[in-house]
């Protein structure tokens, strides 16, 4: 009786520090990932001359959201170009991404406003924009620098003006 007691009490002790309700379930990543983007082509005029991208669009905000989170690799001509469909400033943050990213800050212009360089991986700081800006494009950490992409640049895509 005494050993059936201690079963119960200690059943119950047990069964007291299990949490409340069940923890999330994390989802594998490839499973959390789209299976295969669609690219579009985009070009940045430099004072090089012009550099070339394929790139996924992310223009609602699930997609804004998601981003490039989980990747673990990115070639070096690709990309995500982020579309907010307005002109506002924004800013980033690096939660999930697994790897270094620069962020090109463009304006409603086609302009690069301003570049983020070799952003931190998994980082919950802000990364914001230098001012109001259209879009974002995403790609390779220090990419930017060595392809000499620089503010002022003018990047032709489908969603900005031609000029």
């Amino acid at each position: 009786m005494k050993s059936k007691a201690l079963a119960i009490l200690a059943a119950l002790a047990l069964s007291s520090c299990a949490p409340a309700s069940p923890e999330p379930v994390a989802v594998p990543v490839a499973e959390a990932a789209p299976a295969t983007p669609a690219f579009e082509p985009l070009e940045i005029v430099t004072a090089r001359g012009p550099v070339h991208f394929d790139v996924a669009v992310a223009d609602d905000e699930a997609e804004r959201q998601q981003g490039l989170m989980f990747r673990t690799i990115l070639d070096e001509h690709e990309g995500m170009l982020f579309d907010f469909h307005a002109v506002q400033p924004v800013a980033f943050w690096m939660k999930n991404t697994l790897i270094p990213l620069d962020m090109i800050f463009i304006g409603g212009d086609g302009v690069v406003v301003n570049i983020a360089e070799n952003t931190q991986p998994y980082s919950l700081d802000p990364v914001p924009s230098a001012g109001p800006v259209l879009a974002v494009l995403e790609i390779g950490g220090g990419l930017s620098a060595e392809m000499g992409i620089r503010p002022g640049d003018r990047v032709l895509h489908r969603i900005f003006p031609r000029g």
